[in-house]
């Protein structure tokens, strides 16, 4: 039975969050009182030499693209984040040992975040952005990392911190557009695109 979200002049769309991660629907209960989630089940291996960048944008219209037909007349929001630091793309580390190595690689070093948001409209309409972040970090020692990681169990989180809380010590300087990015959903270009496609957010 498919999922009816009708659209009409006087009714406003169902937004749909096409994403398992609590962070971006924590961000997104920020512009939202009320949206529904639906977690895609779709494959986020990157393709051989697939840059970042590229990988971030295939997989935020993978997300919403798989979603879409469960809601028509909906607002469907897809989204994906890419790590890359020292040539390498860092995904979720899925445990503290795989934490620590990849701080530890990134020790001293600039990571660059490329967060991507594919929003598919009513009628179709595609929207789509790519945020770039630079983060650097300051020289880490084991001793620290090994703290940072069982304080905060970032193991969810591509890159392995926390950057809106304690993982921002880990950084010397952040050059941002937009810090709600850094987090995975950059909120400035999606409040415009929302309110592009009707959405009254204020």
């Amino acid at each position: 039975m498919p999922k009816l979200a009708p659209h009409t002049g006087a009714t406003r769309p169902v937004v749909v969050l096409g994403s398992g991660s609590r962070y971006r629907r924590e961000l997104l209960a920020r512009l939202l009182p009320a949206f529904e989630v639906d977690v895609p089940g779709v494959d986020e291996t990157p393709l051989p030499g697939e840059p970042a960048a590229a990988l971030a944008a295939r997989l935020a219209l993978l997300k919403a693209s798989h979603v879409a037909p469960a809601w028509p007349g909906a607002i469907i929001i897809g989204s994906d984040q890419a790590a890359e630091c020292g040539g390498h793309i860092l995904g979720k580390p899925g445990s503290a040992g795989r934490a620590i190595e990849q701080l530890a690689h990134c020790a001293g070093r600039p990571l660059v975040l490329h967060t991507a948001v594919a929003v598919l409209g009513p009628d179709g309409t595609l929207l789509e952005h790519l945020d770039q972040t630079t983060l650097q970090f300051r020289p880490l020692d084991r001793e620290e990392i090994r703290r940072y990681v069982a304080r905060e169990d970032p193991v969810d989180c591509a890159g392995a911190f926390k950057f809106e809380s304690l993982g921002i010590a880990l950084f010397s300087s952040v050059d941002t557009h937009d810090p709600t990015a850094i987090q995975g959903l950059p909120l400035l270009w999606l409040a415009a695109a929302l309110r592009q496609l009707g959405i009254r957010l204020i």
